[in-house]
């Protein structure tokens, strides 16, 4: 069993959580949160992010809306919906759970 395979599957699990943790704080554009995934050590290619944003969008957890860019053409700036504040408080219970569990095991 080869161990990148398995950590890769685990950043992949919690990447929706980590992008709706951050549009809860701010309105984002998709460089904005490739680069704070970044400074969170969790690399994301924008091939990555795009698909998956578009898919949170169609979920109705993501709405976005067009700024005007000093520096080109407008920008879209993702920010979490009601209905994606809903998911992330779940997600967040979910999370808290698995941890527990996992502290709990370690200790055993």
């Amino acid at each position: 069993m080869n161990a990148e395979n398995v950590k890769s599957q685990m950043r992949k699990g919690i990447l929706e959580y980590c992008i709706l943790l951050l549009l809860r704080k701010e309105p984002a554009y998709t460089s904005d949160i490739i680069s704070k995934l970044q400074d969170g050590k969790l690399i994301v290619v924008e091939g990555t992010l795009y698909p998956l944003l578009t898919r949170l969008k169609n979920s109705g957890l993501l709405g976005y809306q067009w700024i005007e860019s000093t520096q080109g053409p407008p920008r879209k700036y993702y920010q979490l919906t009601a209905e994606g504040e809903l998911f992330l408080g779940e997600l967040e219970n979910s999370w808290l759970e698995l941890t527990n569990t996992i502290t709990h095991i370690k200790n055993i």
